[in-house]
């Protein structure tokens, strides 16, 4: 579909979405390389359950925070999601009193 195809409402939705990814993987970004890699010296002084800080960020923090950005992601898609009407539906099956699906 071309971009002349899409409605004003489709590319409202398109732009927040990609804003959303990058802005996540920014945060990602920064506490994996940043925090675990770039201040590694001076976060090596500080101490978080009894081992250096960029130890942690650098093994326990980077995981903990990509787990919290997944999420954040999937509560808020699920809200643009409804907002523009394109949320998935989750279809069940019900079966009458014969068991036959209707």
């Amino acid at each position: 579909m071309s971009d002349k195809q899409l409605s004003q409402k489709q590319r409202e939705y398109w732009k927040k979405n990609i804003r959303l990814i990058v802005t996540l993987l920014i945060i990602w970004a920064s506490v994996s390389l940043v925090a675990a890699i770039i201040l590694a010296e001076p976060l090596s002084n500080v101490y978080f359950f009894d081992v250096p800080l960029s130890f942690w960020f650098a093994h326990q923090g980077s995981i903990v925070v990509f787990i919290f950005l997944v999420f954040t992601y999937a509560i808020r898609m699920d809200r643009l999601d409804k907002k523009y009407g394109v949320e998935e539906v989750i279809l069940t099956e019900k079966k009458d009193s014969k068991g036959d699906e209707s």
